[in-house]
């Protein structure tokens, strides 16, 4: 039997707000692993926190349904936004990057990130970062910001090797119990100027 392969269109085109608000992104995540956060009780003196990552004693598995408010392009909040991607033959979406500019801090967010299955491991990911990264030097930002979660090993591990670090954590984004649920917002910086400042 003969292997069946996506058929797409391998170009990053824009993709218009017109055409593409709302269009929902199937992001569900699956992990064998996590980043376990502990955090030592504030005083005087300061604290310790320390992020491990471990194995998961069973699959961690973060599907759309789950939330009110699952991913979409163009969402309203997202006044300046920009969205790029890779579209098939069909008209469907198959893979996408939206930015927007964070202009108090001079700084670009990386709002979503998504390749579907069929494009996985083909360098698609690394793509559409190059792509903010172009965008982000274009207008002189003097940094790329997102958000990822502790659960989503695999997403840290590419913005890891996409030159991303680590910038600070939010232990209640999501519920007041995302220590325990694994699901920690994890924010992740990438410095195109060290010693920049904001404007």
């Amino acid at each position: 039997m003969e292997k069946q392969t996506v058929a797409y269109k391998d170009e990053i085109i824009a993709l218009p707000k017109e055409k593409w608000q709302g269009t929902t992104i199937p992001m569900a995540t699956r992990s064998d692993s996590y980043y376990d956060l502990e955090i030592q009780p504030l005083d005087s003196r300061g604290c310790t926190i320390s992020l491990t990552k471990k194995q998961a004693e069973e699959e961690i598995v973060h599907t759309p349904e789950e939330y009110d408010f699952p991913d979409s392009l163009y969402q309203e909040h997202w006044e300046k936004a920009e969205a790029f991607g890779i579209v098939g033959e069909g008209g469907e979406l198959l893979a996408c990057i939206e930015v927007c500019p964070e202009e108090w801090s001079n700084r670009l967010m990386v709002t979503e990130l998504w390749v579907s299955d069929g494009l996985r491991h083909r360098g698609v990911g690394k793509r559409l970062m190059d792509k903010a990264k172009e965008i982000a030097a274009d207008q002189n930002r003097r940094a790329i910001i997102l958000e990822t979660q502790s659960c989503n090993t695999n997403a840290i591990g590419f913005y890891l090797h996409q030159g991303f670090e680590l910038i600070g954590f939010d232990t209640c984004c999501y519920t007041n119990n995302d220590i325990g649920r694994r699901e920690v917002r994890v924010n992740l910086g990438y410095f195109l100027h060290r010693d920049a400042r904001r404007r």
